[in-house]
């Protein structure tokens, strides 16, 4: 279970009612759970489209101090509206516990997934796991696949598949392009799997390829992602 943080009222500004909110935490990659501090005195606001720069907040840890990216609380109201939570700044830190902090651990704990519910949802799954393994300095990619969504990290490119259509040769060949350019790795993930000859290819490449189930956890699908998986990025 996610920890959470302390709850704030906040307005739906389209029928109005009235919701209780606690923002999830995250873990960091040193294992302690972070949360964006809320404002209480802040106005909730309809999502009316999607950008990178309005999904995410950067946060620090309380424990270890480092500074990453996170998914922006948001909130489904009933009438249907997607309500954008508002925080005590830009930058925000959460640490849940007393006493003194502990040392980050040598050993990774246990991944904890993000339930799939929509696209957004499959990139912030990817993302989160990406950072479980280690990846720093996570962001949506400079140049926009073919299908799919692009997300960067340092040294990694990752493609983000949403859709209900398993992903093909082709697209595992441009992500593979499009990571030789810019020299770095790559990895695919999916939620309706791969055809036959796309995951022969990815294995020729060095592609690790992954599944997301509905419950947010990354499957390893080939050799190369189960490696990745065990082993966090070096």
């Amino acid at each position: 279970m996610w920890a959470m943080s302390e709850s704030v009222s906040v307005r739906c500004p389209a029928c109005r009612r009235e919701h209780l909110y606690a923002a999830p935490s995250y873990p960091c990659t040193c294992g302690a759970p972070v949360a964006p501090q809320l404002d209480r005195h802040g106005t909730a606001t309809a999502v009316t489209h999607r950008a990178w720069a309005e999904d995410w907040v950067t946060l620090q840890c309380g424990s270890c101090g480092r500074l990453d990216q996170w998914p922006r609380p948001e909130l489904g109201c009933p009438c249907g509206t997607v309500l954008r939570i508002a925080v005590a700044g830009q930058t925000a830190t959460a640490e849940v516990g007393t006493g003194a902090a502990p040392a980050p651990p040598r050993r990774r704990r246990p991944f904890q997934p993000v339930t799939i519910r929509t696209a957004r949802d499959a990139v912030t799954a990817a993302a989160v796991y990406l950072r479980w393994l280690g990846c720093r300095d996570i962001r949506r990619a400079d140049q926009r696949p073919p299908s799919g969504i692009g997300i960067a990290a340092r040294g990694l490119l990752a493609q983000v598949d949403p859709t209900v259509r398993p992903a093909s040769l082709r697209d595992v060949e441009c992500l593979w392009l499009t990571a030789m350019t810019e020299s770095a790795a790559c990895v695919y993930f999916s939620l309706a799997g791969y055809a036959t000859d796309a995951r022969t290819r990815a294995d020729t490449l060095g592609i690790p390829l992954f599944v997301l189930d509905l419950t947010g956890t990354p499957q390893p699908v080939n050799g190369l992602a189960d490696e990745l998986d065990a082993t966090g990025v070096r």
